[in-house]
C-alpha cells in the first residue's frame, strides 16, 4: 500500500514516514500544496495524509482540486485546528477523516487502515489470507500451513499487495506503484528479484504453488 503525506513540518512528516514504513507502507513526502497536488495526480495512492496549513496551496484547496477531478482517493486531514467548524469545513471539502495535532501514531495508522478497508470492501484490514497462507499486519507475521515464515519488509509488503488482489493479475508497474516509493528506479529488475525470493519462501516447500507469472501481464496469487 502506498501513502502520500503532504506536510511542511519536516519533523512531523519524517515521524509519520518512519511509522508508516515500519508498518509496511510505501511512503512519499510532499512539503508544499502544489507539490502534493502534482504527486497525487502522478501516481495511484491508497491514501493521502494532508496538513491544512501548507505553503503555496492550502490543504483544503488541494483536496477540492483533487475531488474536482473525480478522484476518490481516501484523504485524512492532519491539523492543529480543532474547532468543530474547522473539522466540518475539511469534511465538506472532501476529506474522509480529520485528525487533530498532536496525535498518537497508532490512531493515525488505525484510521488509515479503516479507510483502506472501507474503500476496498475489506472485512478485516489486519488479517489477510488465501488457502493455507495467512498474513497478520499488526504482528508482522506470515504463516503457511500454520508454519511461521520470515520475510523482509519489502517481501512482506509485496505479499500483502498480492493478497489484497488475490486471483487478480497485477502488473509489474502496479506493483512498483503500490509497494515501492517515489524514488524507486523503474529500470531495475527489483520486482522480479523480490517475486523470486518470495516464491522461495512461500511456495518452494509447499503445495499447491500460489504465486504465478502471467506472461506479458504480471503476477497473480491463485491456486
Amino acid at each position: 500500500m502506498r501513502i502520500l503525506v503532504v506536510e511542511d513540518d519536516l519533523k512531523i512528516a519524517e515521524f509519520i514516514e518512519k511509522g508508516l514504513k515500519s508498518s509496511g507502507f510505501a511512503v512519499d513526502l510532499a512539503t508544499t500544496g502544489n507539490q502534493g497536488l502534482d504527486m497525487a495526480f502522478a501516481a495511484p495512492y491508497d491514501t493521502l495524509v494532508v496538513d491544512i496549513m501548507l505553503p503555496e496551496l492550502d490543504g483544503i484547496s488541494l483536496i477540492k482540486k483533487i475531488r474536482a477531478e473525480k478522484n476518490n482517493i481516501p484523504v485524512i486531514i492532519l491539523s492543529a485546528r480543532n474547532r468543530v467548524d474547522d473539522r466540518v469545513k475539511g469534511l465538506h471539502a472532501g476529506a474522509d477523516d480529520y485528525l487533530t495535532k498532536p496525535f498518537a501514531f497508532s490512531e493515525l495508522l488505525a484510521r488509515i487502515q479503516a479507510l483502506i478497508r472501507r474503500v476496498g470492501n475489506i472485512i478485516d484490514p489486519v488479517n489477510l489470507s488465501y488457502m493455507d497462507l495467512s498474513l497478520d499486519i499488526l504482528k508482522r507475521q506470515v504463516k503457511r500451513k500454520n508454519k511461521l515464515i520470515e520475510l523482509q519488509p519489502l517481501e512482506f509488503s509485496l505479499l500483502e499487495y498480492l493478497l489484497r488482489n488475490k486471483e487478480r493479475v497485477v502488473s509489474r508497474t502496479m506493483i512498483m506503484e503500490h509497494v515501492w516509493d517515489y524514488n524507486f528506479d523503474p529500470m531495475t529488475n527489483v520486482v522480479e528479484a523480490r517475486i523470486c525470493r518470495l516464491r522461495d519462501k512461500i511456495d518452494k516447500d509447499y503445495e499447491p504453488k500460489l504465486i504465478h507469472t502471467v506472461r506479458g501481464a504480471g503476477y497473480v496469487l491463485k491456486e
